[in-house]
Order: C-alpha cells, then structure tokens, then sequence
C-alpha cells in the first residue's frame, strides 16, 4: 500500500467517524434513525472497523508515536461511552427480535430525557472535534514520511 492509499482511507475513516456522529445529532432531533447504524461498540462502528485492522498498520510508521495511536483508541472509547446515554434514552438495551431491530423501534422520549441527550450530545460533539484533530495530526505526520518508507510496511 503506497502513502496516498493509506492517506485516502484514513480520510474515509474520519469521514465514516463524522458520519457516525451526525446519526446521533439527527436521532437527537427527532429523525428516525435505525438504532444499528448508529453502532454502541467502538469496533463495530465503520472507523474503529478500520482503526482495528488497517490503522494499526501506522503504528509501524516512524514518525507516529504508539502514544498517538493509544490516544486516539482512548477518545474512540470515550466517545462510544457518551454516545451509550444516548442510546439508552431513546432505544431498549434488551434484546430484541429481527424486526424490533430492522424497524429501529425506539421508546417515548420525555422532554427532560430530549434535553439529556442533547447535553451528552454536546460532550459527543467536543470529543468527536478532539478525535478529528488527533486524526488531522496523523495524517499530518504520514505526509512527511517518503513512499519507500511506507511501501516497506
């Protein structure tokens, strides 16, 4: 895999991340959002999908100290934490059959429970900026580094 090949999909990654937490933001507003694509667990969500396969290959890379990698798992983490209250607001945490899942039923959500989840929104959006950032410095750092360096990975 060669730097811009691993640049664009680390983009894709972030772009999947920024999706993920408009999801919420609309199921905040009131849109009906399937609960399965706004995922709770941080490695089924499309960026913790790529960060636990092809994104630890940049911990091979020279000038992306594991301690970047680690902190950006550790926001990662955080946000799927916040994102949990959401969750248990307007979905079930019980099991629930096919159809209960595919039709994305959700409960009555009172007016306290909506300001709720717009404040653990609000702490999802600080995160979500504080992960975007990490990402941006990566991506910085993966663009200094020479293509005969990455190609060897």
């Amino acid at each position: 895999m060669n730097k811009e090949e691993i640049l664009d999909r680390l983009r894709v990654a972030k772009a999947a991340h920024v999706s993920w937490v408009q999801r919420a933001k609309l199921l905040i507003a009131g849109f009906t959002i399937n609960e399965t694509s706004i995922p709770i667990n941080s490695t089924e969500c499309e960026f913790g999908k790529w960060f636990y396969s092809e994104g630890q290959r940049l911990n091979d890379i020279r000038n992306n100290p594991v301690e970047s990698m680690q902190e950006i798992e550790r926001i990662h983490f955080k946000l799927h934490d916040v994102y949990l209250n959401i969750y248990k607001i307007y979905y079930d945490l019980e099991k629930k059959g096919f159809f209960s899942k595919v039709f994305g039923k959700k409960k009555k959500v009172s007016e306290e429970d909506k300001a709720l989840a717009k404040k653990y929104y609000d702490e999802m959006d600080l995160i979500s900026q504080e992960l975007v950032k990490a990402l941006n410095l990566m991506e910085r750092r993966i663009n200094v580094v020479n293509d005969e360096e990455i190609k060897a990975l």
